[in-house]
């Protein structure tokens, strides 16, 4: 893959810029894209013709009657299809041939064709208000998402152009966005978009086309947003609900805000796109804002997983160290969303931590949204179902702890399947010093004036031989690897011989005239590790979770001793944890062992609650509530074998209990 979804301009205020050469060879990300390559994607025109996106839009062209109006629940419906194309676009960018390539750059251009067809003259695009009776255009910004349709539609045409290098959908982008430029802006119709997506979306067509009109609009939105032109929501009589205005982050201008707020998507695609504002402007002001966001985010509203949106209530962030397991959001969308704004604050900053919260996102809280097969999703990913869990049985598809193969509200799944088929552009940049890698998955990657070939089992081995293919013959070049968070130690060598350099801020920099074949080997340690939650985590204190590298884990009730339920489990106070590869589970995958405890309670009265002690009861006047044998309460801890998985790989066998955060079994005395 030589493009991807961020093509900086020449004049772009970044310390690093993507790879100019990426392709992911082997390995775990290499599995799961061929999966999404193989399955996922080659099943998406069949999803939309079912679910009725591809009807409205032949509809919408008049090549179908219809009699039946609009087909869908939702008025952003076509956003399903623009996804799609984009991600079909980056997996023809791939580069592969063979049948199954040209059956896929087919349906492409068919789809393409579809949307060229359904276009109105002046450039408008959306089916459901060209198809509504009474539709008014530009008339509901808060629920219409007409520019979040809009934008997906330029991401799509920028992917589809920068793919094939063909100009048929780019010029329908183009049209669109005319016509965006001529509705809005300083002057003309200053709302803004309830969804927001159209700001990074305009950037990458100003960077494909070189219009600096669309990255000046994009600017703008990003500035009108919190000067009230939203509000709380529609005026009394409309249709939905008034969520208020930091639903859609209308209440503060973004670079006053000092915390994430309101729809967890909405909130980070916004980010996203100011950043890339950032980028090309040079603007301080709001890259101190960006950062101060994020750091909000990372150090307060994210879960172990990577994940955001703690609330299922309007799929928001919920307050600092809001954080519930069992009630967690946390949607797939979410967390794509935050993997898009955290790769763009790795490239506007060059630090690390951006692009360890990546990974940690990717591994988990994105990775958990579609099964191993590539054939079911989960919109929201909780860290804990318990074994009657009553709500989930009753929620929507939508919203439920089980994989299903589409949604009615159906964002997530063509989402996952642009950013694995783009996951390459995330992998590596350059600089004028030299090649900076972020993530690690074997492949070959060129930037900064050279060229690099990886190669490493990880996440399941922590070995990773860098070969330094190409670099300035007589010039020092610098080969920049990411040390993660989480890895207490590490060892370098280079030739076989250690490194005399270390680590700063998260990078290790090997700076050196360079030999071609010369081979650079990273060893990270994969021991598997305990990890406590910050304190104020109401939620899981008390509690740990088990990690190994950058995979979370978790129990779930296929791996566990017959009769085992997971909230009676306790972890052992020091008790080992062991880990196995098992190539026949799961698709393959390292399990953590341990010894854990039982904790069965016997209870003779009605009444759950019992006796802290002495010390609780305010001396010899305090009241006793487990006396006379209502409650005794008593735990019985009985020792027992757990088994644990990554989280990403839990519900792809049957329906049933999961935890991620474990209490801990104080200890005896």
């Amino acid at each position: 893959m030589s493009a991807g979804p961020i093509r900086l301009s020449e004049a772009a205020h970044t310390a690093l810029r993507p790879a100019t050469a990426a392709r992911i060879t082997g390995g775990f990300w290499a599995a799961r894209r061929r999966v999404n390559a193989e399955v996922s994607v080659v099943q998406g025109p069949d999803r939309l013709e079912r679910a009725g996106n591809l009807a409205n839009l032949r509809a919408a062209a008049g090549a179908e009657a219809a009699r039946s109006g609009f087909r869908g629940d939702f008025p952003f419906q076509d956003s399903d299809v623009h996804k799609w194309l984009e991600a079909a676009s980056w997996q023809l960018a791939d580069g592969g041939e063979g049948p199954a390539e040209e059956e896929l750059s087919r349906q492409v251009e068919r789809l393409a064709g579809l949307v060229a067809a359904a276009q109105a003259e002046d450039g408008y695009l959306q089916t459901y208000y060209q198809l509504g009776p009474d539709a008014r255009r530009w008339a509901e910004p808060h629920w219409g998402h007409e520019l979040y349709c809009a934008g997906h539609l330029l991401q799509a045409a920028v992917a589809h152009h920068r793919a094939t290098g063909r100009d048929g959908l780019l010029a329908v982008a183009v049209r669109c966005a005319d016509l965006v430029d001529a509705t809005f802006g300083p002057g003309k119709d200053e709302t803004v978009c309830g969804h927001p997506e159209i700001e990074t979306a305009l950037v990458e067509l100003y960077r494909e086309t070189g219009e600096r009109r669309y990255l000046e609009l994009a600017g703008h939105f990003v500035d009108r947003r919190g000067r009230g032109s939203l509000g709380d929501g529609p005026p009394e009589g409309s249709p939905g609900p008034r969520p208020g205005a930091a639903y859609w982050q209308d209440h503060v201008p973004v670079r006053e805000a000092t915390a994430v707020a309101g729809h967890a998507v909405r909130q980070l695609y916004l980010l996203a796109g100011a950043a890339d504002v950032a980028a090309e402007t040079g603007d301080t002001e709001l890259r101190d804002a960006l950062v101060r966001l994020w750091e909000d985010m990372a150090a307060t509203k994210t879960y172990l997983t990577g994940g955001v949106g703690s609330r299922h209530e309007l799929e928001s962030f919920g307050d600092a160290y809001e954080l519930p397991p069992d009630r967690a959001y946390a949607e797939t969308c979410a967390a794509i969303a935050a993997i898009h704004f955290g790769w763009r604050m790795a490239l506007l900053t060059g630090e690390a931590r951006y692009s360890d919260l990546v990974e940690r996102t990717l591994f988990n809280g994105f990775a958990s949204g579609v099964s191993l097969d590539g054939e079911r999703w989960l919109y929201v990913n909780p860290l804990h179902v318990r074994e009657d869990d009553e709500h989930r049985k009753a929620a929507t598809g939508d919203q439920n702890a089980h994989r299903t193969p589409w949604f009615r509200c159906a964002c997530c799944p063509p989402n996952v399947m642009r950013l694995l088929a783009s996951l390459p552009h995330y992998m590596a940049s350059g600089d004028t010093e030299g090649l900076q890698l972020h993530q690690y998955a074997s492949g070959s990657y060129e930037a900064g004036g050279g060229a690099v070939r990886v190669g490493t089992g990880y996440p399941w081995e922590g070995r990773i031989a860098v070969v330094v293919d190409a670099a300035p013959r007589d010039a020092d070049w610098t080969l920049s690897l990411r040390i993660p968070h989480w890895a207490r130690t590490y060892e370098a060598t280079v030739g076989g011989e250690p490194v005399a350099e270390r680590a700063e801020n998260g990078w290790l920099r090997l700076r050196r005239r360079w030999r071609p074949g010369e081979t650079v080997v990273l060893s990270l340690p994969l021991d598997p590790r305990l990890t406590r939650p910050d304190p104020r985590v109401d939620g899981v204190r008390g509690c740990a979770a088990i990690e190994r590298g950058p995979l979370v884990y978790c129990l779930e009730r296929p791996d566990q001793p017959a009769g085992l339920r997971l909230d009676d489990i306790a972890l052992a106070p020091g008790a080992a944890l062991s880990a196995e590869h098992r190539p026949e589970l799961l698709g393959g995958v390292t399990v953590i062992t341990s010894r854990a405890l039982c904790r069965t309670v016997a209870r003779d009265g009605w009444w759950p609650y019992r006796d802290g002690g002495a010390d609780s009861r305010g001396g010899a006047g305090g009241a006793d509530i487990g006396s006379g044998g209502e409650a005794d309460g008593a735990e019985v801890p009985e020792p027992v074998r757990v088994t644990a998985i990554p989280y990403y790989a839990w519900a792809n066998r049957e329906p049933g209990a999961m935890r991620v955060w474990l209490p801990v079994q104080d200890p005896p005395g």
